[in-house]
């Protein structure tokens, strides 16, 4: 079993914004043609979190989107960890990064928060950064565009930024593949 987490806020408010690009990236993932099995988003009161679940080359794999608001998204991660019993190494977050320029994607382990609260809730509810994530980016070219970053990461995608997030968002899936291929 896997788990594949999706990080962002809940509500109309926060969509496409870039905060809940992790959200954007599961919501792309089970929609393309190669995952095709999985169902639409049901709300799951035991993880609170949106879940999608199915199974992939004989692989069971659990997709989530926490519902906790994007700095308790430790609570749903832990809960779903502890009742499938998962390994670090069968958990994946995917999310928002402000240190890589937009349209960047990294997949890296083991390593900190870097002020992301999100993935702090996770460590700190794990006890542990020794997971695997992927990191969206979503730095601007203009430095001066994210003078309050709080405010910067809850703002939309300019229109001219789509096509960038769109091939982002692809090659964060090419990722999840790579790591559930890496784990089967």
């Amino acid at each position: 079993m896997k788990a594949i987490i999706g990080l962002g806020n809940p509500g109309k408010a926060y969509e496409k914004t870039r905060h809940n690009v992790g959200f954007m990236v599961l919501d792309t993932l089970i929609t393309s043609a190669s995952w095709s099995s999985f169902p639409d988003w049901s709300l799951s009161k035991k993880y609170n979190a949106l879940v999608s679940e199915g199974t992939k080359e004989g692989e069971k794999i659990l997709c989530a989107k926490p519902m906790t608001f994007m700095n308790a998204s430790g609570q749903s991660v832990q809960l779903i960890a502890h009742f499938y019993h998962l390994s670090l190494d069968d958990i994946l977050v995917v999310h928002d990064d402000k240190d890589l320029l937009l349209g960047e994607v990294k997949m890296q382990k083991d390593r900190g928060d870097a002020g992301h609260n999100g993935v702090r809730s996770i460590m700190d509810l794990l006890g542990t950064k020794n997971f695997t994530r992927v990191r969206v980016g979503v730095h601007p070219a203009d430095n001066k565009k994210m003078t309050d970053t709080a405010a910067f990461v809850l703002r939309k995608f300019a229109f001219s930024e789509r096509t960038i997030v769109k091939n982002a968002i692809q090659k964060s899936i090419t990722h999840i593949e790579t790591f559930l291929q890496a784990r089967s």
